[in-house]
């Protein structure tokens, strides 16, 4: 019973049409599984009537969860600001996590407001600093008779770390002691020299879209002293609130120019094994050659380790020890990628504009986009982070500017979805919801940037449809562990070792990736591997120190992995390369493609790379990737020549495939390198299960399952007696366009209800001459009526073109929503004779935004940024062309056999 009613809640929620395979069971979607959300705090003017109206609507909907982030205000919401980490705050905080618990929801935080870590706590001392330099040129014979110390400039202190004089032939004099003191000088007596004064200096950066109570300076992340301080505001709060955040929330690092920490020098010395002072001259003039870039390597290195060892560990410890996670965006640090999102207990990758897809009816018009930066590349740094460290989960900041504002449709966010799905993203969170109270006038409070998930949008009376797919699928990929076999060693080494225009500081950014990962053998390395249906997780030196080998397979913290390559590199650390033949020596296989040139950095370069030469000496370099892989007994997946895309996890020795079809053209089967009994086909998007047909051959099984361009599906191996066979159907005739009068009556919307319509033939009810149909969004209902002369097993219901969304009836019974493309639905629910059809239209809210602009009337009303395009230039929707809404077709049935 409990089978069948749960099953029933899905297909009410989405529309499924088969009650014959209703005998099967779907993972039960918790909590975790379900789609959760950023919820903005606009001036943290929040209020319990606010709070809970805005939970229960997110919950109804079905998201899982929420992460609190506070921002900037509202404009004559000021007496309703709430002072962050103020008495009032923690108790409205205590009051969601209250809420939250009462609807089953969850609620992460971030660790401050806006972006990145940063606040009025934090003091000059513990600020993000960086190395500024003032140059002094002596000729022989000069002296240099000053007192140098500490120096404010434009009210910024400036604190002196040294003064260094170099020479020719690498001659280096460290001046510190003799000029920071009054009555001292020193004398150029034996040649000119190039002295340097080098301070320390604040970047002066303030915390981003700060709520009240929120701005400052930001945080120095190379120092856990500073860490240390930071949190301390956060101690005495968590101690005084009632309830409990799942996790803390680090937004993507965007601290910018922080080339420095109090104790660099120091810590430079202890990680590198040589003072950097007699090498400032090198770095400082940005030369571009061999022993320069070496030591911009080992400055760039040590960021990285003090990132990762004095605030990323160090961070998730102090969270761990109050019962929370940790939640990490590592993208735009200045370190190993691998390393930091593998230091969080949930590594979290981001996507930023819109992918093209080759889907027919994909819509995505230049004027309404920004070209994405979702590589499939870039996006399996965090998945891949979390497999090899055992990391259950892996989240995503989702849809970020995936369309301009107010003109994204449910349709366009599933195939951006599906492609974090398939590399590893299993916890997805919305970009994002802002809190808006019951009391604000439409379009309500907004977030600067798009897109925006709420009951004020119009596309929220469908958002189920989106929000249950994603579950649906989470509870699968949540399952089991990741069955990729293959590691792929990143050398980051030959990012470090590069020019990179003479930047101490370089960030490893979603936004330029031709800068450090598009043109390098490593991206190669893995697109190749893609391609060929290979599944690979990539792996840093830290990590590869803790492989060990276990029956001749490669075994990490996170998973077992039949193969290791390395793409042809030109750098590589000595003890990495000792650490890889050793794991040859124990029968590991390790696949090279290349040996490295040279070991980076610049201490002992000499005599390491000597050792380096006698390690490589003997490499067997594989000529072909792919036969190195077959023999070390890995498998790829066949089903990709096909243009299908998949993920693969292992579930107690049998296995999950999500499968997705993002061509032109539709599959007729999906063939994978497995051998099993038995197939159980699960269709996130509606709910059906089955059994499928299959036929097997040596180790390969062939999955009857046509795929048409836009669906997707999960594959389960294993023996279940439970489920009932697939229903596969096939066409008995031509499909039949519905051609009888159509009524349009429109339900709920604004700004004013249009008066209902009789239409000859279904249009766009933007294409009515009807100034009020065209201003309008919301839900409009078209109904007709309308006979058949025939019967059969199913029909085939193929709405057309449908702007945006709809909900579906047939002879007055509720079907489901259609909301994505193929916009159709299989049904068995027509008849012989006469038949009623009523299907209600959801459109975008651009018209009305539109409408609201072209009347006057203002509301963006919000502090800071306020309210933007998608290119960051001034909001303006006069200019906007009409957005087509409604349904224009042509609606068609078509009768099914089932075979």
């Amino acid at each position: 019973m409990y089978k069948k009613v749960y099953l029933a809640i899905i297909l009410g929620l989405i529309g499924a049409f088969v009650s014959a395979q209703n005998n099967a069971k779907w993972p039960e979607v918790s909590k975790t599984q379900k789609t959760w959300t950023r919820w903005w705090w606009m001036g943290n003017a929040v209020d319990s009537i606010g709070i809970k109206y805005n939970l229960e609507a997110l919950h109804k909907a079905g998201i899982g969860g929420v992460e609190i982030t506070p921002i900037y205000g509202v404009k004559g919401e000021e007496d309703n600001f709430i002072e962050y980490l103020s008495p009032r705050w923690i108790q409205m905080l205590d009051y969601t996590l209250e809420v939250a618990d009462s609807l089953h929801m969850g609620v992460d935080m971030t660790l401050g407001t806006g972006w990145p870590y940063g606040g009025k706590q934090v003091e000059v001392s513990h600020a993000a600093k960086k190395i500024v330099s003032a140059k002094k040129q002596l000729s022989k014979g000069a002296s240099l008779h000053q007192f140098i110390g500490d120096s404010v400039v434009k009210g910024t202190t400036l604190k002196l770390k040294g003064i260094y004089a170099y020479g020719a032939n690498n001659v280096f004099v460290d001046l510190t002691e003799k000029l920071s003191y009054k009555n001292k000088k020193w004398e150029a007596k034996d040649q000119e020299y190039t002295v340097y004064i080098i301070y320390q200096a604040p970047t002066g950066q303030q915390v981003k879209r700060a709520a009240p109570g929120g701005k400052g300076y930001t945080l120095d992340h190379y120092s856990k002293a500073a860490l240390e301080d930071y949190v301390k505001p956060f101690d005495k709060a968590f101690s005084e609130t009632k309830g409990k955040v799942r996790a803390i929330f680090n937004d993507s690092y965007e601290v910018y120019g922080t080339d420095f920490t109090s104790r660099f020098f120091e810590e430079f010395e202890e990680r590198r094994g040589y003072s950097l002072k007699p090498y400032l001259d090198k770095l400082l003039e940005k030369k571009d050659d061999e022993i320069s870039n070496r030591i911009r390597s080992d400055y760039r290195e040590t960021l990285s380790d003090l990132l990762l060892e004095e605030f990323d560990e160090p961070w998730t410890a102090w969270a761990n020890k109050k019962g929370f996670k940790t939640k990490l965006q590592a993208h735009g640090s200045p370190g190993n990628l691998i390393d930091l999102y593998a230091s969080a207990d949930i590594p979290e990758c981001e996507t930023f504009g819109s992918m093209p897809y080759d889907i027919p009816g994909f819509r995505r018009e230049a004027e309404n986009i920004r070209q994405g930066d979702a590589d499939p590349a870039m996006l399996k740094f965090s998945s891949s982070a979390a497999h090899i460290s055992g990391k259950k989960l892996v989240s995503s900041e989702t849809f970020t500017w995936l369309r301009d504002h107010f003109k994204t449709a449910l349709s366009q966010c599933k195939p951006e979805a599906e492609d974090l799905l398939l590399n590893g993203i299993n916890h997805i969170f919305l970009h994002g919801s802002t809190y808006s109270p019951p009391r604000a006038a439409w379009p309500g409070w907004k977030f600067y940037a798009s897109v925006n998930f709420n009951y004020n949008n119009s596309i929220w009376e469908d958002a189920s449809g989106l929000f249950s797919y994603i579950s649906n699928c989470q509870s699968f990929l949540q399952l089991g562990k990741p069955d990729n076999e293959v590691l792929l060693y990143y050398p980051i080494y030959d990012s470090w070792d590069s020019y990179l225009k003479g930047d101490l500081f370089f960030q490893f950014k979603i936004h330029s990736l031709d800068e450090w990962l598009t043109n390098t053998n490593f991206y190669k390395t893995n697109k190749e591997l893609t391609e060929k249906g290979y599944a690979a997780d990539y792996v840093s030196d830290r990590f590869i120190e803790q492989i060990e080998v276990k029956e001749g397979k490669i075994v990490l913290p996170g998973g077992v992995y039949k193969a290791l390559v390395v793409p042809d590199c030109k750098l590589m650390p000595l003890k990495t390369l000792q650490k890889l033949r050793n794991l040859q020596k124990q029968g590991a296989h390790i696949i090279f493609q290349g040996v490295p040139k040279s070991i980076p950095g610049y201490y002992g370069v000499e005599e390491q790379e000597q050792k380096l030469k006698t390690l490589t000496k003997d490499i067997n370099i594989e000529n072909s990737l792919f036969d190195a892989l077959a023999n070390s007994n890995v498998r790829n997946e066949n089903l990709v020549e096909t243009g299908l895309k998949y993920i693969r996890r292992d579930l107690d020795g049998e296995k999950i495939y999500y499968v997705v079809n993002h061509t032109a053209e539709a599959k007729d089967e999906v063939l994978l390198n497995f051998s099993t009994e038995q197939v159980t086909i699960y269709n996130p998007l509606n709910g059906d299960v089955g059994k499928a047909k299959i036929t097997s051959e040596a180790d390969k099984t062939n999955v009857k399952l046509k795929i048409a361009p836009g669906e997707a599906y999960i594959l389960k191996t294993g023996l279940d007696t439970a489920v009932a066979p697939w229903v596969y159907t096939n066409p008995i005739a031509e499909k039949e366009v519905i051609k009888t009068p159509w009524k349009l009556s429109f339900k709920k919307g604004g700004p004013e209800i249009p008066s209902a319509k009789k239409l000859s033939e279904l249009t766009f009810w933007t294409e009515i001459d009807d100034a009020k149909a065209t201003a309008f969004s919301g839900s409009g209902i078209y109904e007709t009526t309308f006979e058949l002369d025939k019967t059969a097993d199913y029909w085939e219901l193929d709405l057309g073109q449908v702007r945006e969304s709809a909900k579906v009836w047939i002879n007055n019974e509720y079907v489901g929503i259609v909301w994505a493309i193929p916009f159709k639905i299989k049904t068995n629910l027509f008849k012989k004779g006469v038949n009623t059809l009523k299907i209600q239209v959801t459109n975008l809210p651009a018209n009305r935004i539109k409408n609201l602009e072209e009347s006057g009337k203002e509301w963006k009303l919000f502090y800071e940024i306020n309210m933007v395009d998608k290119d960051y230039k001034k909001f303006d929707a006069t200019k906007w062309k009409v957005t087509p809404s409604g349904l224009m077709g042509p609606v068609t049935i078509t009768p099914l056999i089932q075979q």
